[in-house]
């Protein structure tokens, strides 16, 4: 449904009309499983600024995406024209009892970022925004949308924060004050000129550094200040190459992703389980083996990650992280055979880290 202007139908809505139709959609987006919906116009203000700058301090590593759009992802309207507002929806997707605590006080097991357990949640969200927008386009007899979840160059962040639905914490992440961190965001673009909510310009974060202080890699230059490079999320999957040698011990055990800076934030003492079943673990990725994950063979990789967002990264970055993660587990016989069995792997980056782990073991000299 591409924005092409503001149509003539659009022009012709009351705004009592338009604030009707704002409470079905919010309404609608219920029913259809998101927990919140805020709207915003297209102004982003100083996010605009804190973006360049970011950039500027080459905080984004190898993602060279997040430069390639210039100002379209801070101007909603120059990514799409005609958008006059940008619906944020979000979702929750943390399960009720996934033991992630647990799991990262087991060097034996693998963690993996509790988002990344359950199906893909891009097709789902993508999938629920479609169908919220075509009702909306149902019930108006026009307008026009277009539906983006993490697939474009979108502030996300920036525009839920803008339409209330949080503000952005020193972890960077988006808290809400009743729901804490653990959701997931989309939005729409449209050009139905509906009424705006107010934006959350206050950050409760008050004097609290935890999630600062217990980052693993020390990845935060300061509150609001994430430096990518040295994010373990960044690194287990969006970095491609090979990891820095000084952040491989800190890593533990993580091999998708990291939850630190949420499991620790005292906001998520409110946050809600999700009744989603697409978001429930499969294949016992929750409290999986490291042994066991790196003798998956590609097949066996894709057949176990088949509709899950872990399948991104490839097989030959989830071994590349599971052989740092093993170079950190205790030493044990299965550990050496696991990593003996991958030490002449036919990806030179696998065989990398692998002999590093077996380094870390004595097994080889450094």
């Amino acid at each position: 449904m591409p924005i092409n202007g503001r149509s003539k139908l659009t022009q012709q809505l009351t705004s009592q009309e338009l604030e009707a139709l704002s409470q079905k959609i919010r309404q609608w987006a219920t029913e259809l499983g998101f927990q919140q919906l805020g709207v915003t116009g297209v102004d982003l203000g100083e996010h605009e600024a804190y973006l360049q700058k970011w950039l500027d301090a080459g905080y984004h590593g190898s993602m060279d995406y997040m430069a390639r759009h210039g100002s379209k992802r801070s101007r909603p309207q120059e990514l799409v024209p005609g958008t006059l507002r940008v619906l944020a929806l979000r979702m929750d997707y943390l399960e009720r009892d996934t033991q992630a605590l647990e799991v990262l006080a087991s060097p034996r097991k693998a963690y993996i970022s509790r988002y990344a357990l359950g199906r893909d949640y891009h097709k789902l969200i993508r999938k629920r925004l479609s169908q919220l927008a075509r009702r909306i386009e149902k019930e108006v007899g026009g307008g026009d949308y277009r539906a983006f979840v993490d697939s474009a160059p979108v502030l996300e962040r920036a525009i839920a924060e803008q339409a209330g639905l949080g503000w952005i914490a020193k972890n960077a992440m988006l808290i809400n004050a009743e729901a804490g961190s653990w959701f997931f965001l989309g939005e729409i673009y449209t050009n139905l000129p509906l009424p705006v909510d107010t934006p959350q310009v206050s950050k409760h974060c008050g004097t609290c550094t935890v999630c600062l202080d217990i980052c693993p890699t020390d990845a935060f230059t300061g509150p609001f200040q994430l430096d990518a490079r040295k994010c373990i999320s960044y690194l287990t999957i969006e970095h491609r190459g090979s990891i820095d040698i000084a952040l491989r011990p800190l890593m533990g055990n993580r091999i998708f992703g990291c939850d630190d800076c949420q499991l620790c934030c005292p906001w998520n003492k409110f946050a809600q389980a999700t009744d989603e079943r697409d978001f429930q673990p499969r294949h016992g990725l929750a409290d999986a083996d490291l042994v066991e994950l790196l003798l998956w063979d590609e097949a066996t990789f894709l057949a176990k990650t088949e509709g899950s967002a872990i399948r991104r990264i490839g097989h030959e970055r989830w071994l590349r992280n599971l052989a740092v993660a093993l170079g950190n587990a205790p030493k044990s016989d299965a550990v050496i055979d696991a990593l003996l069995s991958r030490r002449n792997d036919s990806s030179p980056l696998v065989q990398e880290h692998v002999a590093w782990a077996l380094q870390q073991h004595g097994v080889i000299p450094a």
